[in-house]
């Protein structure tokens, strides 16, 4: 059975107990189902991990962006694991340079700061998706 979408697959770590998790889950969100609802859609890693075949089935007939929240890159290799074609990897960490001294939050909760990033942030990645999106 082919779960086959055009949508590019847009794939968080799950960073729980760190703020940077809470920032890439929240970008893949935002991108998913407010920026590009047409173009993207996001899967739970968990699945990804626990070896969901419907999941893992969507994941490697399509496109993926990851976003991960250290240098770790756990949502990435899981994703490059199971066979998933990642067109964008995407590092939470290299997107707070940009906010150098800036407290965006807790593991928990996001403050005003945290969530300029996640809208500023998002909207670039929102154009890559874009991009992927219409590639061939």
């Amino acid at each position: 059975m082919s779960f086959m979408s055009k949508k590019v697959k847009v794939i968080p770590c799950s960073g729980i107990g760190k703020v940077h998790g809470l920032l890439a889950r929240e970008m893949a969100l935002k991108i998913a189902q407010e920026i590009c609802i047409e173009e993207a859609e996001t899967d739970c890693l968990a699945h990804i991990v626990t070896g969901d075949q419907e999941i893992s089935d969507r994941i490697k007939d399509g496109k993926c962006m990851t976003i991960d929240g250290c240098p770790k890159m756990c949502a990435a290799k899981s994703v490059a694991y199971i066979g998933g074609n990642i067109a964008e990897k995407f590092r939470v960490v290299d997107a707070l340079k940009e906010y150098r001294g800036a407290a965006p939050g807790s593991a928990t909760a996001l403050n005003e700061e945290g969530w300029k990033i996640v809208d500023e942030t998002s909207e670039k990645l929102a154009a890559r998706v874009r991009e992927i999106y219409r590639e061939e």
